[in-house]
This record gives structure tokens, sequence and C-alpha cells, in this order.
């Protein structure tokens, strides 16, 4: 999925001098600037389809910016607005992000502090649209399960399976454990001119060795004393279907090259059995290690790669994969919430962030668990640091601004030389409320001043 990142702003301020110095630090910064001068003006032009931010004055004739913030949130409740205040205004500036505003700037502050929120809102504003139309697609997921999602790598892996699945080769899937392999030894199988028959499964790791044998090749009646009766082995069962050897890496060496000798020749030989008997069945293998290093340790039998892999589909993991993993959380989000009988918990721009930035080891299987541990509510937020922008606290609000008061009265007495009349006259404050200031603020006064 491509999305273009958002940069339009629309800023609205009745003052026409500040209107138009807020729009050119804006602009100059690269953002598209939409100046109004009303908050009806600017009312008009917005709708559910601006894919922008808001930055309003707060105290403005007729429509004040409170209520624009009210009526722009009812359009889309998701769109980030910054609201500019005087101090008188601070305290219902707080309350509007109590109530969803995505900040406040408190007057007078720097251009680099309105570019460097309107930045950060813009990177929300764009973390939300992918989010809804990761929502808006999930109905497309229906087919494909772990293989689901629009990277270069997954639509390629797809259309491969759909272009040999009707060739009569054996294949061999390599990929990291949860990646989907027996997904895909699924679909090729489906595909194919032998789905008409159920197709065989073994998993080769999770058969004790000495029984493995005999579940491959099956067992002669009377081949040894508790051999009661003939037992079929999977490759007979296989017979005009196919036959997934999950975790081939995992059987060992006296079978590996017995497999390759019925592979060969397409007869088995049952344990005890005076005589082969044919087979025909499609041999797709999968492996979580490289084949090819496992033969050069001298783990794997080299003569039965090569029968193997007369076709080797590579599965990527997910971190190879990223611009899938929102799209198959949301699919894993969904089945799991029919499944429990649950409301499918919010695919926020926290969540988001996380699932883009975590590296996921166990691939498709861990992604499907974090869904299903996010719709019954297990997960506590401390598998991972999502590195999520939460909306400020009204302390840490405060803090801000007292920071913003700061750096600005500094920087205001660093340009006068330190000269505290002229400091009051250019910072417009009266005498009590700048020496309050100096003192709240711990400004040292002394360390402007110009030295003989």
């Amino acid at each position: 999925m491509t999305s273009t990142r958002p940069d339009s702003i629309l800023l609205i301020d009745d003052e026409t001098d500040v209107l138009s110095a807020h729009g050119q630090s804006l602009q100059l910064a690269g953002f598209k600037v939409h100046a109004f001068s009303s908050a009806e003006a600017g009312l008009a032009a917005f709708s559910d389809s601006f894919d922008g931010i808001v930055v309003c004055d707060l105290r403005m004739p007729g429509m004040d910016g409170l209520e624009l913030f009210r009526r722009v949130k009812e359009i889309d409740p998701d769109v980030p607005v910054i609201l500019v205040s005087g101090h008188a205004d601070i305290a219902t500036a707080v309350n509007a992000v109590r109530q969803g505003a995505y900040d406040f700037l408190s007057k007078p502050f720097l251009p680099e502090q309105l570019v460097l929120t309107a930045q950060r809102a813009l990177e929300r504003r764009a973390l939300t649209l992918e989010v809804r139309q990761l929502r808006d697609s999930r109905s497309d997921a229906v087919e494909g399960g772990p293989l689901y999602g629009n990277s270069s790598a997954i639509t390629a892996l797809r259309r491969t399976i759909a272009q040999v699945a009707e060739i009569d080769v054996d294949v061999l899937i390599e990929g990291e454990t949860g990646t989907g392999k027996s997904l895909v030894a699924a679909m090729l199988h489906a595909q194919s001119n032998r789905s008409r028959r159920q197709m065989v499964t073994i998993d080769c790791g999770a058969i004790p060795d000495a029984l493995l044998d005999e579940e491959l090749f099956g067992v002669a009646q009377g081949a040894y004393p508790a051999a009661y009766k003939t037992r079929i082995g999977r490759l007979e069962l296989a017979n005009k279907s196919t036959l997934f050897l999950d975790a081939i890496d995992a059987a060992p060496m006296k079978v590996q090259q017995k497999l390759h000798r019925a592979l060969e020749v397409r007869e088995v030989t049952p344990l005890g059995a005076n005589q082969s008997r044919p087979f025909d069945a499609r041999i797709v293998a999968a492996s979580s290690t490289q084949l090819t290093e496992r033969v050069q340790e001298g783990s794997f039998f080299p003569t039965l790669l090569f029968r193997l892999n007369s076709l080797t589909l590579k599965i990527p993991p997910l971190r190879q994969r990223r611009e899938d993993i929102p799209l198959l959380y949301g699919l894993f989000l969904d089945q799991a919430a029919k499944r429990f009988g649950r409301k499918p918990s919010a695919l926020t721009p926290e969540v988001y962030r996380y699932l883009r930035s975590y590296d996921w080891p166990g691939n498709v299987r861990e992604l499907q668990n974090f869904a299903e541990q996010n719709v019954l509510g297990l997960w506590d937020g401390k598998l991972a640091s999502p590195r999520a922008e939460p909306v400020p606290a009204a302390d840490s609000l405060k803090a801000r601004v007292a920071e913003f008061e700061k750096a600005f009265i500094e920087q205001t007495l660093q340009e006068v030389g330190g000269d505290i009349q002229t400091a009051i006259a250019s910072l417009g404050l009266p005498r009590k409320t700048f020496y309050d200031k100096v003192k709240r603020l711990n400004i040292a006064l002394n360390d402007f001043r110009s030295r003989p």
C-alpha cells in the first residue's frame, strides 16, 4: 500500500500580519498553506477529504477557534488541530487538548516552535490516514492468510505459486519459522491437478528418528514381532496426490539417503518387505534453514537436495516486508475477534508504530498471537516500545509553556544586551509580570547584561 505524506496546513487567524508571518514560516519549511482570516472561511474550505492539519487562533470575532475545533472534529474526528492562544487563554487551550486537540502554542512563540509542532502533527496525520486505509482494506483479506500483502516480495511469491502449481515437479520451500511454509504447500496442492485427493503431511521434526522411517516407507506384516499387520507409509498414501515433508532438515541422515533413493525411482520398499511398490506423489518439502549450508556442514544428503530443489520457493520474513505487517495484523485481528466472540481492538497509530518498528522474529505466527492477545486484552504493552506520541498531560503542557516562555524571554534579553526596560517594552509585559516570570522561570538577568 502506498500513500503520499500529507503536507497541507489550514491556517486561520483574524490578524492579517500574524496570518502572513505564520504562513510564510510554514511555507519556508516546505508546507502547503491554505490561509484564511476567519473561522467561517476556514471551515467552509474544510472537508472529510482534507488530508492535512488545522492551525487556528483561539480568540477571533464571530466563530472562535474552540468552536472551529469542535466543528472540524465532527467532520473528521482524527484531524490534528493546533490552537494558538494568548496567556489568558492557556487554561482553555489545555482543556481543548484534553478534549482531543493535538496541541497548543502560547503567544509569543518562535517560528521554529510552530514549524516543529506542525511537523509532528503532520506525522501523526500520516499515520492516522494510513491506519484508516488499513481498516478499509481488511475486507479484501479473504485468501492467502500469511501471504496476504502488497509488498513486491509477497506479490511475486503468490504469482510464482500460481504459475508452478500445475507443473508436476517437486518443490522445496525455504523460510524462517512462522513464515507460512505449510500454507504455501497447501496452496500448491489446492491449485494443482492433484487437488481431488487430500494432501498428505508429515512433520519430520515432530516424529522420533526411530519411527520416521516407518512413517514414510511403511512396515510389512511380520517385519518385527510387534508388526502384526502391514502399515502403509506416507509416500504410498500420497499416491496421485501431494506429500508435504515439513521440516525436512530435521530428518536423520539415514532417512534422507533412503528418501533420495525412493524419489529417484519413485518406488518405496516398506520395512521388512521383499518387493518395492511404485508410487506417484508430488513432493513438497519445507525447511527453516538453508539446505545448501546444511550440505556444506555435512548434515544434509547433497543428492537429496538436488532431487528436491527442482524448484525452490523462498518465503521472506516479516522484517523484509514491513509494509504488509499492518495489513496482516488487521486480518488476524478480525479473525481472532470472530473466533473469540470479541470486538476487534482499535488499530491505533500507536499500535501501528509498534507493528512497523518491531522485528517479529517469530514472523507471521508471532504476529497472529499478538493480534489474539490484543483481542483478549492480554497485551500490557510491555513487549516492545512503540515510541508513541501520547497526548500530553496537563503537567507536561505547563512545562512546555514554561520552556517556551523562558526561551523567548532569554532570546529577547540576548537581543537587547540585557537592557531590562527595552526587554519589557519589546515583550509587551507589565513590569511586575516580567519579574514574576524571571523568578518563576529561574532566568539569570546578569548573564545577559553587556560586559564593559
